[in-house]
């Protein structure tokens, strides 16, 4: 890849991550503080950063606990950091979640809590629900992962077999004020998927949540099944009274990142083309539909002429058949190689805003025009690897990788195809 439009790719991709920064985004939603005590309380990838802007900017006294992931923790002087595991929880992220339940025990209805999710918060909370073991919920999260579920489905079967999610933490907060600051990484930006709304109400049910279990054909160990069949494991439903003084806020989404992302492409003299916020999909499909869009414009400059640069967000998924080092951002940029073979012209990178793809410290890759070239060159079979769900080994073999090391935000995956 040339170094221009290689670079220019990684300006985007970094305006994008720029956009969400809790430091950017946190001042202008904060309330005006309480005649009581103020508690601060979240979970995610980006809390300890939310929690540090929070400190930074916040006129009176507060305490609070927030969970974050390893390797993801700020330094914050009134607010404690705790590390969990993610994307498969562990015993941290237990005993996190428990301690969260405590803080806000007991308040009255002088106090404030404000409240800090961002993504990942759902594997950073994982405290069972009534005979539910922590080894059962990373049997399932494993699972799940794996399914070719969306985000949204895998939430559901969460919040049912917790003890926290689904709204169970504004309800432990009643009577005092909850204020949610919430930093979405879920297509739509529906409260409820991000973090699975510990502190939202839930409209879905067991039987959602036993019918999904069943279609992606997920085993489910007795206490977990029994827990939904029974109903003991519902959510707290909106308009429950102990939701009344629940406020939620968005403070950033993926579509301010994609738009951050499209100035800096205009900028540079390439017309943005906004393809969506919210894409889901196999992400090897997601990817030969963009390579068509992007042949189709680089072909018959349809719907737009080049120079032009076709920006995506949303969360694809992945049905892993293979054994290899994949990542959903990852096979779709190898999925969107295979497709486009080599047409000039086109490069192209996807990651996630948070620096995680998949199980790696990896955020994403770059593609271009040589990419397969470079691939066989090496001996690499493209589509060997994309059948293997390898996207990792692939982009790392030909020094492809895109890596930022943890961001400390997370508005979902970001893809940019530049077409000149």
């Amino acid at each position: 890849m040339t170094s221009t439009p290689r670079h220019l790719l990684e300006r985007m991709f970094t305006a994008a991550v720029n956009a969400a920064q809790p430091g950017h985004c946190i001042p202008r939603f904060l309330p005006p503080p309480p005649t009581g005590r103020t508690i601060v309380i979240g979970a995610g990838k980006a809390s300890a950063a939310m929690a540090q802007a929070l400190e930074r900017n916040w006129p009176g006294e507060l305490s609070g606990l927030v969970v974050t992931r390893y390797g993801y923790a700020v330094p914050c002087e009134r607010i404690e950091i705790v590390e969990a595991a993610h994307p498969v929880p562990d015993a941290a992220g237990r005993e996190a979640a428990a301690r969260l339940l405590e803080v806000v025990r007991g308040l009255s209805a002088d106090d404030l809590v404000i409240c800090l999710i961002s993504g990942g918060g759902s594997s950073l909370l994982p405290l069972p629900g009534e005979g539910v073991s922590l080894e059962d919920k990373q049997a399932i999260n494993r699972a799940l992962l794996k399914s070719g579920a969306t985000i949204s489905e895998m939430n559901c079967v969460r919040r049912h077999l917790s003890a926290i999610k689904g709204g169970r933490l504004a309800a432990a907060c009643h009577p005092a004020r909850v204020v949610n600051l919430l930093i979405s990484d879920v297509p739509g930006d529906n409260p409820i998927d991000i973090a699975s709304g510990p502190t939202v109400g839930d409209p879905t049910t067991c039987a959602d949540a036993l019918e999904i279990v069943r279609r992606f054909q997920i085993e489910l160990p007795a206490g977990a099944r029994k827990l939904l069949e029974s109903g003991a494991g519902e959510t707290i439903k909106p308009g429950d009274p102990r939701l009344a003084r629940v406020d939620t806020r968005l403070i950033a989404t993926p579509q301010m990142a994609l738009e951050a992302a499209a100035k800096v492409a205009a900028l540079a003299g390439f017309t943005p083309v906004l393809l969506g916020d919210s894409i889901e999909g196999e992400a090897s499909d997601v990817g030969k539909v963009m390579a068509g869009i992007a042949r189709q414009v680089g072909t018959h400059r349809q719907p737009v002429a080049p120079p032009c640069v076709l920006l995506s967000g949303g969360e694809t998924t992945v049905t892993v058949k293979g054994n290899g080092r994949g990542g959903r951002n990852v096979e779709f940029l190898l999925s969107l190689a295979v497709a486009l073979d080599g047409m000039p012209n086109i490069h192209a990178v996807a990651g996630d805003t948070d620096g995680v793809d998949g199980q790696e410290e990896i955020a994403g890759a770059f593609v271009s025009p040589d990419t397969l070239a470079r691939a066989w060159a090496q001996g690499i079979r493209p589509r060997d690897s994309l059948e293997n769900n390898d996207g990792h080994g692939f982009f790392e073999a030909l020094g492809d990788s895109l890596i930022t090391g943890p961001t400390l935000t997370n508005v979902n995956d970001f893809r940019a195809i530049l077409i000149s």
